[in-house]
């Protein structure tokens, strides 16, 4: 049985790690409730950082409600790549029920790994055995 966790080796803890994101942005999903920055890390596993201001999301109950969903939805995506991903709040998600977020975040995760494989250069199309 997997694990229910979220443990701190998925989460991006200090400013440092945001930084790096925000200045080496490689994936970059739009939403019109959200906003995914992405950069490639060496942990082999994907860690995600969330930003959801006041201005966008005025309740602290909305804004934990979000992030609640955010963190679920990321933690049952078992194949997303190696990658640090931001996750960015806009506004009108206060408006939307948990169905419509949860859906909302399922497919941009999608998206997410749809555009990484694209944006990765597909290692056996030279070798289409996979040997040397």
């Amino acid at each position: 049985m997997k694990a229910l966790t979220f443990p701190k080796s998925h989460r991006l803890l200090k400013p440092s790690d945001y930084s790096r994101v925000f200045n080496d942005v490689t994936l970059k999903v739009p939403h019109r409730n959200f906003l995914i920055l992405a950069s490639a890390n060496s942990l082999g596993h994907a860690r995600v950082g969330l930003i959801f201001s006041k201005k966008n999301l005025r309740l602290a109950v909305q804004r934990n409600r979000i992030k609640r969903q955010v963190r679920e939805t990321f933690r049952l995506q078992p194949d997303l790549p190696g990658l640090d991903i931001i996750v960015l709040g806009r506004q009108g998600l206060d408006r939307l029920d948990n169905d419509t977020v949860r859906s909302s975040l399922n497919d941009l995760w999608h998206r997410v790994k749809k555009k990484y494989r694209q944006s990765t250069p597909d290692q056996s199309v030279g070798n289409p055995r996979g040997t040397e």
